[in-house]
């Protein structure tokens, strides 16, 4: 089973990140450039926050609020849900399905170390699948 050290080793483990004090519109801005839907909000180097498209659309747009104005602290996410670098894909999958929530915060010793996105999961989790189906047909065949 994969781990999510093994998959942010594949993927590798850069996290875009803004300060809370910082406006929604430039996490929105810098969401936009780096093609990503999540931001990690982090102060004194330690993650506080998540900001999302999803907070944007039912926290600014919906309430009309101004995203020039308003400051990420207002908006983000702080009920987070995170893992391990030791976790597997299958609880990853599962604590986002529950949550219903589409980016995890991969924390190792209380420090941010990356973030895995439902997609990044899925991918994994279907590669890892993959795998273990290509070595039981090698076993079936007798080649392992």
């Amino acid at each position: 089973m994969l781990t999510v050290a093994q998959l942010l080793e594949r993927k590798g483990n850069q996290v875009w990140t803004i300060g809370p004090d910082q406006t929604v519109f430039d996490a929105i801005a810098l969401m936009a450039e780096k093609r990503i839907g999540a931001l990690a909000v982090v102060e004194n180097e330690d993650l506080v926050g998540i900001i999302s498209e999803r907070d944007y659309a039912t926290k600014v747009i919906l309430r009309e609020r101004r995203s020039r104005e308003t400051p990420v602290r207002e908006i983000m996410s702080t009920e987070l849900i995170t893992v391990d670098e030791g976790a597997d894909l299958e609880t990853c999958m599962k604590l986002m399905t529950e949550n219903r929530i589409r980016h995890l915060p991969v924390l190792e010793n209380g420090r941010l170390k990356g973030m895995l996105s439902i997609g990044d999961v899925l991918v994994g989790s279907l590669e890892d699948r993959e795998n273990l189906i290509e070595q039981l047909q090698g076993y079936i065949a007798g080649n392992m």
